[in-house]
């Protein structure tokens, strides 16, 4: 009698094989290609600015509202001054919400100018990788 073994092969398709270099993926130790980490880095020199120029929006607008709030209702007189007082209070600090709206985009310029030069040489470095 002959000892021959008998194998079973069998192939997965195309949609099969995607699914499992899929999952394999996960598994895998992660290596950033070049690409990715140009991506990263441009993305990170916007993101501390927009958060920045949305955080001081964000304030302006409540103290815009708060200062028409006063300007507006009777609050003025709940508190115990004279309407007339209130109303200007609540103008001046109407104007100060406001000019801290209007100085978000200066300041998310001003911050994006400073990240892109920090991160600068990096990018370069990067970049003149990939183009070779």
């Amino acid at each position: 009698m002959d000892n021959k073994e008998e194998t079973f092969q069998y192939t997965y398709s195309a949609k099969e094989q995607a699914e499992v270099a899929r999952i394999r993926k996960k598994y895998l130790p992660s290596e950033e290609d070049k690409m990715e980490q140009l991506r990263k880095l441009d993305h990170s020199a916007s993101q501390k600015a927009q958060a920045w120029a949305i955080a001081l929006g964000i304030i302006g607008a409540l103290i815009l509202g708060s200062g028409m709030s006063l300007f507006m209702s009777d609050l003025g007189e709940w508190l115990g001054s004279y309407q007339n007082l209130s109303m200007i209070i609540g103008i001046i600090i109407g104007v100060i919400g406001l000019v801290l709206v209007a100085l978000a985009y200066p300041v998310y310029n001003r911050i994006l100018k400073k990240e892109r030069q920090r991160i600068a040489p990096e990018i370069l470095r990067l970049t003149d990788e990939l183009m070779k």
